[in-house]
């Protein structure tokens, strides 16, 4: 067993799928070669995850309803928490990665570390089955789950969004209000939140606090910067590789 498969406790019987997980884009984008890297495998593993720990959830959690889970299952598959996993594996120091996308500091990025983690996880699947997977994702989430049965609800959104964002960009998020209407003694707040001219989401509220525990607690289930990071990746992929792109532009006549 090489040392990463010691600290998961798991032997590949195809080491080219462990290898797969471990590839990062930047590895095919500097070659400028068609190659295998751990995009596909992430995608998979994210699929898995999300039905490990939803299930886990609803099977837990037996009184509460489908907007609390979602909220749970959101703690526990954020960015920030699959960076934690990684980093707890070292999985950072095992990535095949390019010279500029290490030279930048990929090794240590909350993207890189998080889409190798769920590419790992795809890659126990195909190796064995989603018993084996899922007893892996338990394992290394346990600490979480076990500090979800001792508090499970969020008492502090806002703080967590801060916290996620954060470890993303130094940037914090903004709360704008929107609109108030209602007699004075019923208002009823509308408040957005913004982030890096994201638009994460709205909330309401009988005051501005409610309104804004509110758009943070949308904020963390839409996980919008999470969609504009994959499509900044898939812009800068094909900006380095534009030679797929040439090959499909028909020959100018004669």
């Amino acid at each position: 067993m090489n040392p990463l498969e010691k600290r998961i406790d798991y032997k590949f019987r195809n080491p080219l799928l462990l290898a797969e997980a471990l590839t990062h884009p930047s590895v095919r984008h500097e070659a400028q070669r068609q190659g295998f890297d751990n995009q596909r495998l992430e995608f998979l593993g994210d699929a898995i995850l999300q039905l490990v720990i939803t299930e886990h959830l609803y099977g837990h959690f037996h009184t509460e309803p489908e907007g609390q889970l979602t909220k749970l299952r959101s703690r526990l598959v954020s960015r920030d928490t699959l960076k934690k996993h990684a980093l707890a594996l070292d999985l950072g120091s095992y990535l095949m990665m390019g010279r500029g996308e290490e030279a930048s500091g990929g090794r240590a990025r909350a993207s890189t570390l998080a889409d190798a983690f769920e590419a790992l996880i795809g890659a126990i699947y195909l190796d064995s089955d989603l018993k084996t997977a899922r007893k892996f994702i338990l394992a290394q989430a346990r600490p979480d789950l076990d500090q979800l049965e001792e508090e499970p609800t969020d008492i502090n959104p806002k703080g967590h969004l801060q916290e996620l964002l954060q470890s993303i960009s130094p940037r914090s998020p903004v709360y704008k209000l929107i609109s108030q209407s209602g007699p004075e003694h019923a208002k009823t707040f509308v408040v957005e939140v913004i982030w890096e001219e994201l638009n994460l989401g709205q909330g309401k509220g009988s005051s501005k606090k409610q309104a804004e525990t509110a758009a943070a607690e949308v904020a963390m289930e839409n996980k919008l910067w999470e969609k504009r990071d994959r499509l900044d990746r898939s812009e800068a992929s094909q900006k380095k590789n534009p030679r797929g792109a040439m090959r499909s532009r028909p020959a100018a006549n004669d």
